[in-house]
Formats: C-alpha cells, structure tokens, sequence
C-alpha cells in the first residue's frame, strides 16, 4: 500500500478542481467548497483502478477525512 501523501496526490491528480498540495490527512473532503457527488464517484473508481479495492457509496460516507478512507483503503487491501 502507498503512503498517504502519495494517496492525497492521487487524489489532488483526479480531483481537477482539488489544487496540488492542499489537502492533508485531516482534510474533511466533503466540507471541500467544490466537492460534488460527481467527486465521490471520481474517488470509487479511483480507489478502484489504482489500488483494487471496492468501496461502496456507504462506506465512502461513513468516512470523514482523507485519512479515514485511507484507513479504509489499507485495510481492504490487507
């Protein structure tokens, strides 16, 4: 599994509207001024295609920060 800043670029990369190097662990990304559900999509198929893991839309809303879905990222990959 890749470390979380390399998570958030992944992120910050897909997320056009997201600019490089703003968002940290603790970032509570819907609260995000441009977040959008367009956004929890682009993150499922994200965590999807780059890291092999499923997320459901439940599971994406019961995480707060980027580091819960990190979390939760590593821990289906385990």
């Amino acid at each position: 599994m890749i470390e979380i800043k390399d998570f958030i670029k992944e992120i910050e990369t897909e997320i056009e509207e997201i600019e490089l190097g703003t968002l940290k662990p603790e970032t509570e990304f819907r609260k995000l001024e441009t977040w959008s559900s367009m956004h929890a999509l682009i993150i499922l198929a994200m965590v999807d295609t780059n890291h092999d893991v499923t997320l459901t839309g439940e599971e994406l809303r019961n995480c707060v920060t980027i580091q819960d879905l990190y979390n939760l990222v590593k821990s289906k990959k385990a």
